[in-house]
C-alpha cells in the first residue's frame, strides 16, 4: 500500500479568524509534513474569502452579471493569487505539488477557474485534483476538461454523480439543504463550529458509486485522458453514496474502474 497524497481539504481564505487562518496554518503543516514524508501531492480546497476587506462571512459568487459581483471577484481574487503565491513557493521549497479540488463554493471551482489561478500567480506546483464529480453536476464534459487542462492535472479521485428528478424544479443550483440538529451522532465538521447541512428529500442530484452514476465506457475513456497526462497517474476511489456501505462502495467503484481499465 502506498500514499499517493494527503488531503487537507478546509477554506484558508476565510474570513472568520477561528477558520481561515486555522485552516491555512494546517495546509503549511501538510505541505511540510508531505516533504517529511516523501509524498508528492497534497490535496485541497482554494477556499474563498469574504466579499471585501470587512466581510465576516465567506461568499461565492455563482454568476456576477451585475456589476456589483465584479467588484467581490476583483476582491476575492487579489487574496487567493497572494496567497497561493506564498503557498506554491512553500510546495516548492518542500518538493511538494499542490493539487487543488475544484469544489463548489470556492474560488476555484472549474477547469477555468483552476487555470486563471495559476496563470495570474505564475504557479509551478500548484495543479487540479481531477475530482470528476463536481464537474458532472455542474454539466461539464470530464474528459475535454482533462485534456484543457493537460499537465495542469496532477492527482485524480473516481468519484461518480447523477443528476437527479428534483433537478427539474430546483436546478442544480439549489439551496433546498437543511440544518442537522445540533446533537445528531454522525455530523460531519466543515469548520470550527460548522456543520455539513442535510440533503433535501428529492435532491437535485447526488454522489453514487462509481459507475452508477456514467457508465463504463465513460470511465474508459477518464482513464484514458489520464493516462495521456500521465501514465502512472493514480485513481483515487471517494466513496460518498449513501445507499452502500463503506466498503460495498468500495468493492463497487473497484470493480467497474478494472472493467473500465480492461477496456483500454
Amino acid at each position: 500500500m502506498e500514499l499517493t497524497g494527503l488531503n487537507c481539504n478546509g477554506n484558508p481564505l476565510n474570513p472568520l479568524p477561528g477558520i481561515g487562518p486555522k485552516h491555512a496554518d494546517d495546509l503549511r503543516r501538510t505541505i511540510r509534513l508531505a516533504g517529511l514524508l516523501g509524498v508528492k501531492h497534497v490535496v485541497t480546497m482554494s477556499g474563498t474569502p469574504g466579499s471585501d476587506p470587512d466581510a465576516r462571512y465567506p461568499s461565492w459568487v455563482v454568476n456576477p452579471w451585475d456589476g456589483v459581483y465584479m467588484d467581490v471577484l476583483d476582491y476575492q481574487w487579489g487574496v487567493a493569487v497572494e496567497f497561493w503565491k506564498e503557498i506554491d513557493a512553500l510546495a516548492r521549497e518542500n518538493d511538494v505539488r499542490v493539487a487543488i479540488e475544484m469544489h463548489p463554493h470556492n474560488v476555484v471551482f472549474s477547469p477555468v477557474t483552476l487555470k486563471r489561478l495559476v496563470d495570474e500567480g505564475g504557479l509551478t506546483n500548484v495543479g487540479a485534483e481531477m475530482d470528476p464529480s463536481h464537474l458532472m453536476w455542474q454539466g461539464m464534459d470530464v474528459v475535454a476538461s482533462i485534456k484543457w487542462l493537460g499537465p495542469l492535472v496532477f492527482h485524480a479521485a473516481a468519484k461518480d454523480a447523477t443528476l437527479c428528478p428534483g433537478a427539474d424544479i430546483r436546478g442544480v443550483l439549489d439551496t433546498s439543504f437543511t440544518r442537522v440538529p445540533a446533537d445528531a451522532d454522525g455530523k460531519v465538521p466543515t469548520g470550527y463550529g460548522f456543520w455539513c447541512n442535510a440533503w433535501p428529500g428529492n435532491p437535485a442530484w447526488k454522489f453514487v458509486a462509481v459507475g452508477l452514476g456514467n457508465d463504463v465506457p465513460f470511465w474508459t475513456e477518464f482513464l484514458r485522458a489520464l493516462a495521456e497526462v500521465a501514465p502512472d497517474m493514480a485513481v483515487n476511489i471517494e466513496h460518498e453514496d449513501a445507499a452502500y456501505s463503506r466498503t460495498e462502495g468500495l468493492a463497487l467503484a473497484a470493480k467497474n474502474l478494472h472493467s473500465a481499465a480492461a477496456a483500454l
